[in-house]
């Protein structure tokens, strides 16, 4: 009896500590602060500027969240301390409390929405194809027999060989270590073309030496929504992130933040992305929801 009765206090004490946890606007009204999860360079959408300095679309529409949300609980001010996330640890960071709010590049999925919660999405990534633009290649059925590079870790490669028009396309696979090692195989000569996301597309092609060399073509291999991340069951705090960011959509401010971090130029570099926003993206904006990336799959 006494072992179950531990037991029990146990599991009450952890439930205790979940729940505390959860509570995200009273943590950061009783501390003051809150704690941001960033990354080092998510492109456009969260990158960091060197000395603790973190910046981007995402990083953006995440201050003005926090501005909304101090509003909301009558703060003068909150401090706002950064932790730069991975993608292997960023999940796990949010899901233990040291991270309130994740500004980065997390696609909403099935599986991760076990795990944690999504604010409606922000930004609707597609998976492209990069190539010289002299290569008359224009899609995936010219691919066949070609090099394709991607970078290791990534799925984008098993997502072009599952496109229904890759049928009986026949191509060699060549990894980079991380993007830009991947972009340097298709500007070298080494590949023929570069499978990505495309805003890292974009940006490796805006940092080339002869941006106009390279262009993007062909098909959307697949689309992903990105969202803000926050932890799961914790419904006051995503109805704060979800109010501020619907209000910023219907406003259009959202669309003029889009502008300043993908068409006009942006720091450290002052290079130019020049990536509209896309159809999805906007559809996003239009009517505001938090459906995972299977939502967006053909049906």
């Amino acid at each position: 009896m006494k072992t179950w009765f531990r037991l029990g206090a146990v599991a009450l004490a952890l439930t205790a500590v979940s729940l505390a946890q959860a509570d995200t606007l009273k943590k950061i009204k009783d501390s003051g602060s809150v704690t941001m999860g960033v990354r080092e360079s998510s492109g456009a959408l969260s990158f960091t500027l060197g000395d603790g300095k973190y910046t981007g679309f995402h990083v953006e529409i995440c201050d003005l969240v926090l501005k909304d949300i101090r509003k909301q609980l009558a703060m003068d001010s909150i401090a706002v301390k950064y932790q730069p996330v991975t993608s292997q640890n960023r999940i796990p960071l949010v899901q233990n409390g040291n991270v309130d709010i994740e500004c980065g590049s997390t696609t909403n999925n099935q599986t991760r929405q076990k795990d944690v919660a999504f604010a409606v999405t922000t930004y609707v990534e597609e998976v492209r194809i990069a190539v010289k633009a002299n290569s008359g290649i224009t899609g995936i059925g010219q691919l066949n027999g070609k090099t394709v590079a991607t970078t290791t870790g990534t799925t984008s490669v098993q997502t072009l060989r599952k496109h229904e028009r890759a049928t009986g396309v026949d191509f060699k696979e060549i990894f980079g270590k991380d993007h830009a090692d991947s972009f340097l195989l298709l500007e070298s000569g080494r590949a023929d073309a570069f499978v990505m996301d495309g805003s890292i597309l974009a940006g490796n092609i805006a940092k080339a030496k002869n941006p106009n060399d390279f262009k993007i073509v062909g098909e959307v291999l697949s689309v992903e929504p990105i969202a803000i991340m926050m932890r799961k069951d914790d419904p006051a705090f995503k109805k704060a992130v979800d109010d501020s960011i619907k209000a910023m959509m219907k406003s259009g401010q959202i669309a003029k933040l889009y502008d300043k971090w993908f068409m006009q130029p942006i720091p450290p570099a002052n290079t130019r992305i020049g990536l509209p926003a896309s159809e999805a993206t906007k559809a996003a904006w239009a009517n505001p929801n938090d459906n995972p990336m299977e939502a967006y799959a053909k049906k």
